[in-house]
């Protein structure tokens, strides 16, 4: 039994898909499954159910399942603390977010500094987020929700209003702030549940006893925006995204309830070992996050007009 046939197993156990599992790899799907079949006959059962070309993994393959990723993971995170050790600062950080758009400056400010570590953004929900962490498949994630789990730790980025985003010509463009009972009826643009602007607009319409009526559901928070700007609904949005500053035909206003923000942060698994890289990656969006907010507030609600991040 060696590494690869663990790590090949790993990968067709997770997609369940031997196609893609063997795309993934970049390895020839008959040579993928000439080395499954090996790997069932060194253990002598099967760890997939076969259906024709469909597989799912059975009863063994997910107990060994569960072996092989902590196996790998002890593997990838000796591996990583002896090139710490070494001092050779490179390697791989992955990173999920809510939104790509947070991301963004931090990682352009990062990489010139850091030309031999390899930055990679997937974007996730809360709940998926905690998954990922969970199987090790990124280091850290930046999130506006919590994540569950007693092993992930989180360190916050920032602490913001939510603010109101109207079109230029909608009946409450002329006010500096509304209360939750000025959005009755109002067609909402937000994200899909999972999703931190979905929890929290409905949480909010549902403790002011509102029905929230949504027009548009998405995954980025830009997208929402810009249908914003193009007069089909309102949308709760992060005042971080006023300093974007793009548009003129899009409103900021204030929204009248303590609840209306968000808690930007970053997490990561305490149980695992966190790269030398990771942890300047984490650092360094810390840093990042930390000095607009030394240099002074935000600009002042009202009327205004901006981009967006999410």
């Amino acid at each position: 039994m060696d590494l690869l046939a663990l790590r090949y197993f790993q990968t067709v156990a997770r997609l369940e898909h031997v196609g893609r599992a063997a795309e993934k790899l970049r390895v020839a799907q008959p040579s993928l499954s000439r080395t499954l079949a090996r790997l069932e006959n060194e253990l002598g059962v099967p760890l997939f159910d076969r259906h024709g070309r469909r597989i799912r993994l059975n009863r063994f393959g997910a107990a060994f399942l569960r072996r092989v990723d902590r196996v790998l993971a002890e593997l990838d995170d000796a591996r990583q603390e002896l090139d710490d050790a070494a001092g050779w600062e490179r390697g791989t950080v992955t990173v999920a977010a809510e939104s790509l758009l947070v991301l963004t400056e931090p990682v352009r400010t990062f990489v010139p500094g850091h030309p031999l570590v390899d930055v990679r953004l997937s974007q996730a929900s809360a709940a998926g987020m905690t998954e990922k962490l969970r199987s090790g498949e990124v280091d850290l994630c930046v999130t506006s929700q919590p994540l569950s789990g007693n092993d992930i730790r989180s360190r916050v980025l920032l602490d913001e209003p939510v603010m109101l985003c109207v079109p230029s010509g909608h009946r409450l463009a002329g006010r500096r702030r509304v209360g939750l009972a000025d959005l009755a009826g109002e067609p909402f643009l937000t994200t899909r549940p999972g999703y931190w602007q979905r929890a929290l607009a409905e949480h909010l319409f549902a403790k002011a006893g509102l029905e929230l009526q949504i027009v548009c559901e998405g995954d980025e928070a830009a997208v929402l925006f810009q249908l914003v700007d193009a007069g089909l609904g309102i949308a709760f949005v992060p005042s971080l995204g006023l300093r974007a500053d793009v548009s003129t035909t899009v409103v900021w206003l204030g929204v009248d309830d303590p609840e209306c923000r968000r808690v930007l942060s970053v997490a990561w698994r305490e149980d695992t070992y966190l790269s030398a890289a990771a942890r300047r990656f984490r650092d360094h969006t810390v840093e990042h996050f930390r000095a607009p907010a030394e240099a002074g507030p935000s600009p002042k609600e009202g009327p205004a007009s901006g981009g967006v991040t999410g």
